[in-house]
């Protein structure tokens, strides 16, 4: 599912190509995640025309790249179940979180990246000055926001509760201990469930 939250292009009018653009790059990331191969800056920038020098200013590394990728995708899955849910409040936060994180398990692109790349996929997604962990929890934190103008009342602070929401997350679906992918999602929406009392 993850793969049918993607964003397409529309085709590009006829004529010199523009030059590719830093969401070009994070697309063309994002698709070659979903496919299951190596996301290599190298080969994203021969193309997308690009110096390889242009993707490495935007993003620093090719684990920038990847993180910067993943935290797009989470952020179009989450925005994508939140447009299909009909539920409010605490329900509403629930439905989605619930629906984005059997995306992350049933896709098997996460899968994939851990058996492709093991401790440092962990160290991507997990670190809290990387790129993934701060936009996960700014978007659940938005969630919360909007949950809150609905009349939901977390039972802590908005912030602590998103960054809550998420270590849990990484708590069941990644398993630090072998560096691998658990996907406990019946524990995890249970626990969800319970933190945010709904």
């Amino acid at each position: 599912m993850l793969s049918g939250v993607a964003r397409t292009e529309g085709n590009r009018a006829p004529g010199r190509p523009a030059a590719a653009s830093r969401d070009d790059v994070l697309d063309a990331a994002v698709q070659v995640f979903l496919s299951g191969k190596r996301v290599d800056a190298n080969a994203i920038a021969a193309q997308l025309g690009l110096g390889r020098t242009s993707i490495y200013r935007w993003f620093g590394s090719r684990h920038g790249l990847l993180g910067a990728a993943l935290a797009r995708q989470l952020e179009r899955m989450v925005a994508y179940a939140e447009r299909r849910s009909t539920a409010t409040g605490g329900e509403r936060l629930v439905e989605i979180l619930d629906r984005a994180i059997h995306w992350l398990v049933e896709d098997g692109s996460l899968r994939t990246y851990f058996d492709q790349e093991s401790t440092s996929a962990l160290r991507v997604i997990t670190r809290s000055d990387g790129v993934v962990h701060p936009a996960a929890v700014s978007i659940v934190e938005g969630l919360l926001e909007r949950a809150e103008e609905q009349g939901y009342q977390p039972p802590i602070d908005r912030a602590t509760l998103a960054y809550a929401l998420v270590r849990l997350w990484e708590a069941f679906l990644y398993n630090d201990a072998v560096a691998g992918f658990q996907g406990d999602v019946e524990r995890l929406s249970r626990v969800q469930a319970a933190l945010l009392r709904a």
